[in-house]
């Protein structure tokens, strides 16, 4: 109890600071790829897979883990490259994102690396293998890129973005929002539309920012235009935590922070998980926090806070 403790404080001591930990990986050659060390369970050597029937072409067998049953997706084939070849001397990493744990099958696996999230950018435009990247950052003068690690997820296994009927009150929470919009904030596009879909279907208008960056930005200049308070047109915000430029927990902190912004609740929507996600919250004056991705959840979170006001 005491290490699990020892770790909460430590990784609460990084909030405010805009900072993450990346563990680098290879799949094929020289290119390297990050993902954020809080989603990552256990790095291990590729044990023996068990091929099942109909399994998605992605997903390389099934792995019996620490008494449980794990999918390992092939990393390689997932972003459009070649599959890796030599399953044995390759390298799992056990993750654990939108409430489910899977295994990504990599070539080779580097070390952690601290880094600012102002040095993490957005990837460049383009096509192919860019389609899954949400960042890119220079480490050792080469270049890594972050993988949209949802998007792999979204098109392996689907996610409903409907709404149950009965969550919520359509009439009701559209009252409470009046003429006001909300703003969500998230680098990957998979989860923006998630979210989208979700609100638009119960009649919710949506303005969406892809990092904390923008969005801060983007309330600072249409406060100019507000009395007293930038909720008089944003009637809520929703936030990713992982994004280039600018996180979700300094975005919330700036938001706190600013007199004009101060009021706007805030639910921080993300794929992360762990028990210091909530010391985080906390710290930064988050008013929830939900782990991606449940539509009813979202939805019946959005009411909640908007009849708050």
């Amino acid at each position: 109890m005491a290490g699990i403790l020892d770790s909460v404080n430590q990784r609460t001591q990084l909030v405010g600071q805009n900072r993450l930990e990346l563990l680098l990986f290879k799949l094929k050659g020289r290119q390297r790829y990050g993902i954020n060390v809080f989603k990552v369970r256990e790095v291990l050597q590729c044990p023996p897979l068990t091929s099942m029937p109909k399994l998605n072409s992605f997903v390389k067998g099934i792995a019996h883990i620490r008494g449980q049953t794990i999918s390992v997706i092939d990393m390689g084939l997932a972003t459009g490259g070649r599959p890796i070849q030599d399953v044995e001397n390759s390298f799992i990493i056990i993750t654990e994102y939108n409430r489910t744990i899977q295994g990504f099958l990599v070539d080779s696996v580097e070390r952690i690396v601290n880094l600012n999230w102002e040095s993490i950018m957005p990837p460049p435009q383009g096509s192919g293998r860019y389609n899954y990247l949400t960042a890119v950052t220079e480490i050792d003068k080469e270049l890594v890129e972050i993988l949209d690690v949802e998007k792999i997820l979204e098109e392996i296994a689907p996610s409903s973005t409907q709404v149950s009927a009965g969550v919520v009150s359509d009439s009701g929470i559209k009252d409470d929002l009046g003429d006001r919009s909300i703003l969500i904030v998230d680098d990957s596009s998979v989860a923006r539309n998630q979210v989208k879909r979700a609100l638009e279907g119960v009649g919710l208008p949506i303005v969406a920012k892809k990092n904390g960056k923008e969005a801060l930005d983007y309330l600072a200049e249409i406060s100019a235009d507000c009395a007293e308070s930038v909720t008089e047109k944003i009637g809520l915000l929703i936030s990713d935590v992982e994004m280039p430029e600018m996180d979700g927990y300094t975005l919330t902190a700036e938001v706190k922070s600013r007199p004009k912004l101060s009021d706007l609740h805030v639910i921080l929507h993300t794929s992360l998980s762990g028990v210091f996600n909530h010391a985080m919250v906390e710290k930064v004056g988050a008013d929830d926090f939900i782990a991606k991705f449940n539509p009813d959840e979202l939805a019946g979170a959005v009411q909640k806070w908007l009849h708050q006001d």
